[in-house]
């Protein structure tokens, strides 16, 4: 089998490979970042130094180091590198890395790092048929992954790897690398031509841009020459680099954890009534390719959630903006929703009503299917009219105010609330009727239902099927 190594010192792959791989570090030395575990002292740099293997899984964003420090370390412990897919192999390809690895350690006394790219693309039968070697020592397993291995991986393979996180780099070690990449001459930018010059500009741009991620910088700087040698110019300027990568790619994965950050941080946002961050992180999102519409969902549900009663126009504002943006779309469709966010953020909040929810879903799974009062049954037949449904239903609109004491829970629930209202915003008005309401006495007014033209059925206090019929 190669040796995957073979690169740092072979002056073919070293001229021709491209110079994010070029400038891969060889050894701890070289590397540059996660000082949290790499720093000297660090678990990952004592790992190293002390030539010992242990299963871990790398988990951090594209470009912060993941595959080199699992080179590294299989580096550090004499250890055979083999690399594996999780996209393009399977178990029959994974079969055939454990017969080389038993060949390996019965002739050769060596023990075997297995590398797995992506490893979050492994299904759970590969995995499963993976965790016997893991046990057993067969191989040492070193994942690389950029989502969160705890919604990826199984338990059973998570609890015997050590998950090492890796942070972005910060802009300064993205810069430190590309003066590295420019001043080396055996394996950086100008390894196989005459040198230009570089502005420190330049590098400064491709740093800010690359957000964190050294190969997408590197990738950046090498694509800035070939635009420099194509113009024949004689320099690398802020200019040029901005034309190589002209934008920031924002990190953000539709499916996997930043995606649930930032998503989080937004309605935590408005529910913290900061339109500044709201529009921001919606901003965010959009620019890096978020479903507009699965936003303003979830505005809708906020504005019901979180802000209820308070502003009762909250829930309008927010389907407003969803029906206006199916209408118009892209670019103009962020202005409405613009226009919502803001809205969202600065109005009143009150949870009243969702706690009310779920109050009632509780009770209701709680008490089960309790009774109907007869007076709020329906009575459309002389049986049940007979049995008291309907019986002394007091119609609210013959009282004071239109309301009348009444039971409208069931016997258990007598007195019970669910209902809280707030103080904030138009809850307090609320809140305020409501205490009104339950201290009025229920005297009929005398005379109502003629005043008011409607005609009532003796004993039953609602519109007689006369007046009904003639509406």
């Amino acid at each position: 089998m190669t040796d995957l190594f073979q690169f740092a010192g072979d002056k073919e792959l070293s001229s021709e490979a491209p110079l994010a791989e070029r400038m891969r570090p060889r050894t701890i030395g070289e590397f540059v970042g996660q000082g949290h575990m790499v720093g000297e002292g660090r678990f990952l740099r004592r790992l190293i130094e002390s030539g010992r293997l242990t299963s871990m899984i790398l988990w951090g964003p594209p470009g912060t180091g993941k595959t080199t420090l699992a080179r590294i370390v299989a580096r550090s412990t004499q250890a055979a590198f083999e690399a594996f897919s999780a996209v393009l192999s399977g178990v029959k390809e994974l079969r055939e890395v454990i017969a080389r690895a038993d060949e390996r350690r019965k002739f050769e006394g060596k023990r075997t790092v297995l590398f797995v790219d992506e490893i979050h693309r492994w299904n759970k039968a590969q995995q499963d048929a993976f965790l016997p070697q893991v046990e057993s020592g067969r191989l040492t397993l070193i994942g690389a992954t950029t989502q969160n291995p705890s919604f990826e991986v199984i338990s059973p393979l998570l609890s015997r790897c050590r998950v090492i996180v890796l942070n972005l780099l910060t802009d300064d070690e993205v810069k430190g690398i590309l003066g590295r990449a420019v001043a080396d001459r055996g394996r950086g930018l100008f390894a196989k031509e005459e040198p230009l010059a570089v502005d420190d500009e330049a590098l400064a741009y491709l740093a800010r841009v690359a957000e964190g991620d050294a190969r997408r910088a590197l990738n950046g700087l090498e694509l800035s020459l070939a635009l420099a040698r194509a113009q024949g110019g004689q320099r690398i300027g802020a200019e040029l680099a901005q034309e190589a990568i002209s934008s920031a790619s924002l990190s953000y994965d539709h499916m996997g954890e930043e995606h649930y950050n930032q998503i989080s941080a937004f309605i935590k946002s408005l529910r913290g009534s900061d339109p500044d961050a709201a529009i921001y992180w919606m901003t965010r999102m959009l620019e890096a390719g978020e479903d507009p519409l699965f936003l303003l969902r979830r505005m809708m549900i906020f504005a019901a959630e979180d802000i209820g009663n308070a502003d009762a126009m909250a829930l309008t504002v927010a389907v407003a903006a969803f029906q206006a943006f199916s209408a118009v779309g892209l670019p103009e469709g962020k202005i409405p929703m613009a226009q919502a966010v803001t809205y969202l953020a600065s109005a009143p909040k009150s949870n009243a009503s969702y706690l009310a929810l779920g109050a009632a879903t509780e009770e209701v799974r709680k008490s089960g299917s309790l009774a109907v009062p007869l007076a709020l049954r329906n009575a459309p037949t002389g049986l049940m009219a007979s049995l008291g449904y309907g019986k002394d239903y007091k119609y609210p609109h013959n009282y004071p105010g239109h309301h009348v004491r009444e039971q409208y829970l069931p016997d258990e629930l007598k007195g019970r609330v669910f209902y809280e209202p707030t103080d904030l915003g138009a809850e307090k008005l609320i809140k305020s009727r409501l205490k009104n309401l339950r201290q009025q006495s229920g005297t009929p007014l005398k005379k109502k239902s003629e005043e008011d033209g409607v005609p009532e059925q003796a004993g039953k206090g609602k519109p007689s099927e006369e007046y009904l019929k003639k509406k």
